[in-house]
This record gives structure tokens, sequence and C-alpha cells, in this order.
């Protein structure tokens, strides 16, 4: 399993920081195969529509450290979820974060509820 800041994700970062840009906080997931690369700028066969998540600073190690972006996907039909990121915006945008798992087989109607966090340390 790879969780990555992806090369997008860094542009993202420092566009913020020079007060441009979007927000990283929609959620997306995909069900193609592949092991997360930082050159990676698509998930593996994404579908459905992302959902916009919930934003918020937490603390891991020191106060507010991290960046989290908690958002729910629900299937639109039956299918094996098997990678999900975090783009700046509801249809094409910059990908910021992007991970690949074991796939998870869903039925319509089931959600996952994914949690996202950069800490920044």
């Amino acid at each position: 399993m790879a969780t990555l800041l992806v090369n997008t994700g860094r542009a993202i970062i420092t566009n913020r920081l020079n007060s441009g840009g979007t927000v990283p906080s929609y959620v997306a997931w995909g069900t193609g195969a592949g092991t997360t690369s930082a050159t990676d700028t698509t998930l593996f066969t994404e579908v459905t529509p992302r959902v916009s998540g919930t934003v918020s600073q937490v603390t891991t190690s020191t106060t507010n450290d991290t960046f989290q972006v908690v958002g729910t996907q629900t299937a639109a039909t039956g299918e094996t979820i098997t990678n999900a990121g975090l783009f700046d915006a509801s249809t094409s945008g910059n990908l910021f974060v992007k991970g690949d798992f074991t796939g998870i087989a869903l039925n319509t109607g089931d959600s996952i509820q994914f949690t996202f966090k950069v800490q920044f340390s």
C-alpha cells in the first residue's frame, strides 16, 4: 500500500502559500489496479462523482501540524474500490494526495468514509 503527497500536491501547497489556487477538498475513489507514484495526476479508473469533504486542521505531533479532509463516498453500483485521492476541484482539477489499497468490494448503496491526513513535520 502506498499513500503519497504527489508532485501536483506539492504544487498546490506552494500555490496556496502564495495566495493562489483552491483548497484540495474533493474526495474521489477508483477501481483500477496500480501502485501510487509521486508522478501520478489521476486515480486508477476514477468512478462516481467526487464529494466535497470536511476540511480541518488537527494535531498529530505538534499543534495544528496536520491538514485533514474527511469525506464519504457511496457506491452507485457494485464495485471494488482500490484507490482514493483528494483533488482541488469537483471535476478535473489537480490531484493532491493519493492512496492505493487492497480492494474493498461494495454493493450498491455501500459507503466508505475516507480520512486524508497530511502532516507537516
